[in-house]
């Protein structure tokens, strides 16, 4: 079945909530209460810039990264209907809206 992949897990260790400004605040609301999260180092990876960039960049390269396909699609899609002279949905026979007063 699958091949064999190694998977480089990175220390535990490297992960500090000091290098994620967002989590520092929340560190900081929480122990203005007197509390404390031992987990939240375990978010500090989603905060890494350099490895995971920003969540802007990240959201915005969600869709940027089927545009080129979306695009060439449509492109292709109205050259075929172009090209055998199909009719837009709307404009099909039997599709028109009539309005009648009564």
């Amino acid at each position: 079945m699958g091949g064999h992949h190694e998977v480089k897990i990175p220390d535990w260790r490297s992960y500090k909530v000091e290098n994620a400004p967002q989590l520092m605040e929340v560190k900081e609301a929480l122990a203005r209460q007197g509390l404390k999260d031992p987990w939240l180092r375990n978010e500090v990876w989603r905060h890494d810039v350099k490895q995971f960039s920003t969540q802007g960049k990240r959201f915005a390269l969600c869709f940027v990264r089927g545009a080129p396909i979306g695009i060439a699609a449509f492109l292709i899609t109205l050259g075929i209907e172009k090209a055998f002279n199909i009719p837009w949905a709307g404009s099909r026979p039997g599709h028109e809206h009539h309005h009648e007063h009564h």
